[in-house]
């Protein structure tokens, strides 16, 4: 009644005639003076409180400046005026499409007056409800507005970073909450708040928050905390050096399900294996692996980077995890790191149809080397969705195509690999299928199957990385007789695995004709590349016409990269019909193709460039080919080709295009059709060797070119070192790396020394203030004892005159005598 009443004579005039905004306004500023009564105060704030809705600028050019002092005077003593004058203060701050601006101007006026951000991070520690959540309200609001002030006075506050780890322990929910979410827009980009936090135990704090909350299964709050997590590391060296000093990273595995003690020849537990998934649980999910592939990427010496990569791998191959899951997990294995994909045994599962998810076949165990090409040709789940060619799934046989290519660098793993697929020496033996060679030897057939296409597409992609850049590679896959290995009927999906109940079935050689000898890869490719032209002009659909350029793509990027310095591979595909195969389609070219052609006239170019053997083909004859379609013409085929939407859109993170089918305005992303033309790999070879081509066009047949390539030896020689120097880089980063790490720990040890003298100063301080405490003590009971001895004496004299002295004090004299005998 008395806020009501004081209210009501603060609006009525002395006549009491209503008084306008402005002039109640001024006069609910005048009681914010120091000199009015708290009560007083408190009822005008209150009263401004509801106002600052229609009058944000009258109240901010009037009252701000007060409601700033009482801010400073009266928060810390009364909750309900500190409640009241942060809720104002957060409202004329709060900025809204109509005072942005004015918004801004309230903030920079705060922000002006350092004691009262020093008073804000202050009443972090108050524990009332109200004040702690109206102050984290406010600061949320000023680190929206301007933020980096607002972390300059955080750094030079004493009490803000222990203030701000003590409101993340808060057990009120709704604190907590806001508490993170206001760590997480102080701590952006400032490597030093994000140093403070983490030296004062933010880590733990959060980490408990996420434990609380039910793990990965729990809500935003769990995204929150882990984002502030993320925002603590991202891009701050010190911080994850620290962090790894902890044992927060094997919590992270626990998080996951997965072991952080688990050894190569252990499988996983499948309770990590296979999950339930909800679209919030893929959220929180996918901010661990960045926080884990952030520790890895950071090329780290810590004993959790091999279980990182291991809990990568399983998860992308092994787990029912959704796609976007696993394609992650792949994107972020290290590139440099040398993980044993060969001698890693994986379980894959695969779904039981109509059962939703709910129940899952284990399948026959495989090495990871083995799972990971399954994917690429087929798909995850043994190709069970390979003929929806999402761009999800896409980007997933994407993922891991750059995974085999990175584990396939050292030339001795590719020469492994390729001699897996050479014929057996000894007939008796038990024929063992290559998938990948299996896929590659596919022959195109009516009616076109997609999947198929897809699948032959990726295994040209990956055999073109076992073979670039290796001469030894590319002289054993000209020893590779497919005819002899290969079955006449291959199906459309992926036979790799089995189901375990069941047992995979014996291959069994095809019988050959006795008059037809084996055919070499090279004469292969060169037929299926024929054919696929052929069945191009024959085919009316626009889809299926689609469908063939895309596997003619994939064999002209193949054989570029294979031709490319191995003259006597140029000379089989030459004497195999190769070259009549491209010039049929750079002689009769539409307008409307520009990238088919392009490449063609290039597999010509290297054709000619590297023709060096003796055969019937020579380069006179490719020459006067050359000539009669004009050089400026093959030039401006291979320029049209960089000019390509398809040549532009493809980087070294995916290669995966949206496919231009008609697709309906509401169809979730997972459901979009994507499609791949190109892989980076083969764009970084065409810039590397597009002039080298374009000048060889031009040169006398008589005369090899100046940009010939090395010899045989060369070419071993130039790849040893390439090793050798791909080593010493990194030997160099780790050094590095090792020397950041002293670096950092130099940098705590003398912030531990500065803590240290501060302590000792703290301490010495402490023993004076003790000295001199004991000493008023010891000064305090000399004058007790004089005090008690001059009260003896004058009662004696009381006695002596014949005062009488009451009983009462005879025994407290009494007493006092026998204290003092004791």
């Amino acid at each position: 009644m008395d806020f009501l009443s004081q209210t009501y004579i603060a609006l009525r005039g002395p006549t009491g005639a209503l008084q306008s905004a402005q002039d109640t306004i001024a006069k609910l500023s005048d009681r914010l003076s120091p000199s009015t009564l708290l009560a007083d105060r408190r009822a005008a704030v209150l009263a401004l409180k509801g106002l600052v809705r229609d009058c944000k600028q009258d109240i901010g050019d009037r009252a701000l400046p007060g409601l700033l002092q009482v801010l400073q005077n009266d928060a810390e003593i009364d909750a309900d005026i500190a409640k009241a004058v942060l809720e104002t203060i957060t409202q004329l701050c709060e900025p809204d499409d109509a005072s942005k601006d004015l918004a801004l101007k309230h903030s920079d006026y705060v922000l002006g007056n350092e004691q009262a951000i020093h008073i804000l991070f202050t009443l972090l520690g108050d524990t009332h409800f109200y004040t702690r959540y109206a102050t984290l309200q406010l600061l949320s609001m000023l680190l929206q507005n301007r933020r980096s002030q607002v972390q300059a006075y955080f750094l030079k506050t004493p009490a803000g970073a222990s203030s701000v780890i003590a409101v993340l322990e808060d057990k009120r929910e709704i604190i907590r909450n806001e508490t993170i979410t206001m760590i997480q827009m102080l701590i952006s980009q400032s490597p030093d708040i994000q140093k403070v936090l983490a030296f004062e135990g933010a880590f733990e704090k959060l980490f408990n928050t996420v434990t609380h909350e039910g793990g990965l299964e729990g809500g935003v709050v769990s995204q929150d905390a882990l984002r502030c997590v993320d925002g603590l590391l991202r891009y701050n060296s010190s911080n994850q050096s620290y962090f790894r000093e902890t044992s927060l990273p094997a919590l992270l595995c626990s998080l996951l399900l997965f072991p952080s003690n688990l050894s190569l020849q252990d499988a996983p537990p499948q309770e990590f294996a296979l999950q339930f998934w909800d679209s919030q649980k893929v959220t929180n999910v996918s901010l661990v692996l960045g926080i884990m592939g952030m520790l890895v990427g950071s090329k780290s010496s810590s004993q959790e980077l091999p279980v990182f990569v291991r809990c990568f791998v399983e998860l992308a191959l092994a787990s029912n995890a959704p796609t976007s899951l696993k394609t992650q997990a792949l994107h972020l294995l290290p590139s440099t790191f040398n993980f044993p994909l060969s001698d890693v045994v994986l379980t894959p599962y695969m779904p039981v149809p109509e059962t939703r998810g709910e129940e899952w076949d284990r399948l026959e165990p495989a090495s990871a080397l083995d799972v990971l090409v399954e994917h690429v040709l087929h798909g995850e789940y043994n190709g069970l969705y390979s003929e929806s060619r999402t761009k999800e799934g896409l980007e997933l046989r994407s993922a891991a195509v750059t995974v085999f290519d990175n584990f396939v660098r050292k030339e001795d793993i590719k020469l492994t690999i390729v001699h897996g697929m050479l014929p057996s020496q000894q007939p008796s033996e038990v024929l063992v299928i290559s998938p990948l060679l299996h896929t590659l030897c596919l022959s195109p057939s009516l009616p076109l199957n997609i999947a198929d296409v897809t699948s032959t597409h990726l295994a040209a992609i990956l055999f073109a990385h076992l073979l670039s850049g290796s001469s030894r590679a590319k002289t054993a896959a000209r020893s590779i007789k497919p005819s002899s290995t290969i079955p006449a009927q291959t199906p459309s999906q992926g036979q790799f695995f089995v189901p375990a109940d069941g047992a995979p079935s014996a291959a069994t050689p095809p019988e050959e004709d006795e008059e037809d000898a084996p055919q070499s890869l090279l004469h292969l490719f060169s037929e299926n590349l024929s054919l696929c032209f052929l069945s191009r002009s024959r085919t009316e659909d626009e889809l299926e016409e689609r469908e063939w350029d895309r596997l003619i793509v994939g064999y002209i990027c193949l054989l570029s990269q294979w031709l490319w310095d191995d003259p006597k591979a140029v000379r089989e595909f030459l004497e195999a019909g190769g070259l009549g195969t491209l010039v049929e389609p750079i002689n009769q070219t539409a307008e409307s193709e520009s990238l088919i052609p392009g490449l063609c006239v290039f597999l010509l170019g290297v054709c000619y460039e590297f023709n060096r053997e003796p055969g019937e083909i020579a380069r006179t004859t490719i020459h006067s080919i050359i000539s009669r379609l004009g050089v400026d013409v093959l030039v401006g085929h291979m320029t049209r080709v960089r000019e390509h939407d398809w040549f532009k859109s493809i980087s070294p993170e995916s290669m995966v295009l949206t496919s231009p089918s008609k697709v309906l305005p509401n169809t979730p992303s997972t459901e979009q059709e994507g499609e791949i033309w190109l892989d980076w790999s083969f764009i970084d070879f065409w810039k590397s060797n597009q002039h080298t081509i374009q000048r060889g066009l031009a040169t006398d047949p008589n005369t090899l070119a100046s940009s010939s390539g090395p010899s045989a030896e060369s070419a071993i020689l130039i790849n040893s070192l390439r090793d050798v120097i791909r080593s010493q880089v990194q030997e160099i980063e780790t050094l590095q790396l090792r020397l950041k790490e002293f670096s950092g720990t130099e940098t705590r040890a003398a912030e531990l020394e500065a803590l240290n003298a501060q302590l000792k100063a703290d301490l010495e301080a402490t023993e004076d203030k003790k000295k001199e405490v004991e000493k008023e003590q010891e000064d305090l009971l000399v004058l007790l004892d004089e005090m008690s001895t001059k009260r003896k004496r004058d009662k004696q004299r009381m006695r002596e005159a014949g005062v009488e002295v009451s009983e009462d004090e005879a025994d407290v004299d009494e007493g006092d005598d026998d204290s003092d005998e004791e």
